[in-house]
């Protein structure tokens, strides 16, 4: 007879354990220089870009510059982060060409940066970059790079118990396998950046793959590049809550070049209120109107306009966020540090600085989920369109929360039923 004895665990090779020291956890690769300047190599052929004064090469990884504005907002929540608790540990779990990692060194000041990706192709390019910020030594060393599967490598963290503070799932598509492993390791109180790149699933295109991926039946709405953010950011609700964390969007950020969907969250422990804002949108395709719907509300769903012909016309969403897509204070504190930076005062600083005030903006706990094309108002109105400031400015006067959308610019946020915002611009266009 034999018996079998469990195998303990065994401390992973690849892990940064600053409460530990092991020899030779970080073995340098035979084929690189080990000192403070990019690795030479007279195959690879340079892409050199620069990004708010950073230079670094993305040789032939997959680099977008327009998803610059992106890497600004992770950079700020971050620092922010750093500023409010003495310390920042990061986790660029997919990490491309490495600029994001460099990027919470350089700026955000991070104690340490975990940049793995799974494509071993991009080593000397990642490396390169890195390598402009001292390595450091031992428990001291600040950044390391590694190839291995996201999931598998945050498994890993999880347990030899290493946890970030920041973890930024960079992702392709409407791939949610990374959110439950990505929970399991950041901190209690700490940030996770996650992204979506799916715009046929967010327009309601394929309703069961955004079942599949997010837990959220996704039909098409006006406003579906919305609905992609409260998709993604309710996937995320979804998971937190099995394992008994709640998560609160800082900020929400749509970019149309992708589409790419990028949200900060908050992830901290205990259960959802109930007024947790995870719920149903409704969508009249006979008026315009939507409304949010509680799970325990979907048995008497209606619109004003049709109570008799709910089915003919009321397009039902989720469950998914129906809350604010960011938090008025962080995006103020976010604003602040953008201007004491000097990264809002000219060029692209200035859409930043567009931006960031919107999102404020948006951040009004009074306005719905959900926006409306000036252009779908006065489709109805059969009317021109008056100046966007002038239906503002009435909306504001008549007792109404409204401001501009930071997804569509000629589109506005409001809690002003459709049917009044048909009557106010008749009237403006009476008027003039």
């Amino acid at each position: 007879m034999f018996s079998l004895s469990p195998k303990p665990l065994s401390p992973s090779p690849f892990l940064h354990l600053p409460h530990k020291t092991h020899k030779n956890l970080y073995p340098k690769p035979p084929q690189f220089n080990h000192n403070n300047s990019p690795p030479n190599d007279p195959i690879h052929k340079p892409n050199h870009h620069t990004e708010r004064g950073i230079e670094f090469d993305a040789g032939e990884s997959f680099f977008r510059s327009e998803s610059a504005t992106g890497r600004d907002l992770g950079v700020l929540a971050a620092a922010l982060y750093r500023m409010s608790t003495g310390g920042l540990r990061v986790l660029d779990a997919l990490c491309g060409c490495g600029i994001r990692s460099l990027r919470y060194l350089v700026e955000a000041e991070a104690d340490f940066v975990l940049a793995n990706d799974a494509n071993d192709e991009c080593r000397r390019v990642i490396l390169s970059n890195m390598w402009r910020v001292p390595r450091g030594l031992g428990g001291e060393k600040r950044w390391t790079v590694t190839h291995f599967d996201a999931n598998r490598l945050m498994a890993e963290c999880y347990l030899q118990r290493d946890f970030f503070d920041l973890i930024d799932v960079d992702s392709f598509g409407s791939d949610s396998t990374f959110l439950r492993s990505a929970l399991n390791v950041v901190k209690l109180g700490g940030l996770l950046y996650v992204t979506c790149t799916d715009g046929f699933t967010s327009g309601g295109r394929r309703p069961y793959h955004s079942v599949a991926s997010y837990g959220a039946y996704v039909c098409h709405v006006p406003y579906s590049n919305e609905i992609g953010l409260r998709m993604l950011i309710g996937g995320v609700v979804r998971e937190a809550s099995v394992l008994g964390y709640r998560v609160t969007p800082l900020f929400s950020h749509y970019s149309f070049h992708g589409p790419v969907f990028r949200v900060m969250l908050r992830v901290n422990r205990g259960k959802l209120h109930n007024d947790r804002h995870y719920g149903f949108i409704g969508y009249c395709t006979r008026c315009g109107h939507s409304q949010t719907f509680s799970w325990d509300k979907l048995g008497g769903i209606n619109c004003p306009c049709d109570k008799e012909n709910v089915l003919g016309s009321l397009n039902v969403l989720g469950p998914l966020w129906t809350g604010p897509l960011h938090d008025t204070t962080h995006m103020t504190e976010m604003l602040k540090l953008a201007e004491q930076w000097r990264w809002t005062s000219s060029g692209t600083g200035l859409n930043l600085e567009m931006l960031l005030k919107r999102m404020i903006d948006e951040s009004d706990p009074e306005l719905p989920p959900g926006y409306i094309k000036l252009a779908e108002i006065t489709r109805v109105a059969k009317v021109n369109c008056p100046p966007i400031k002038t239906i503002m400015s009435t909306m504001h006067k008549e007792g109404y929360a409204v401001c501009r959308s930071h997804i569509v610019s000629n589109a506005i946020k409001t809690n002003c039923p459709m049917a009044t915002c048909v009557r106010i611009v008749k009237e403006l266009d009476g008027a003039q």
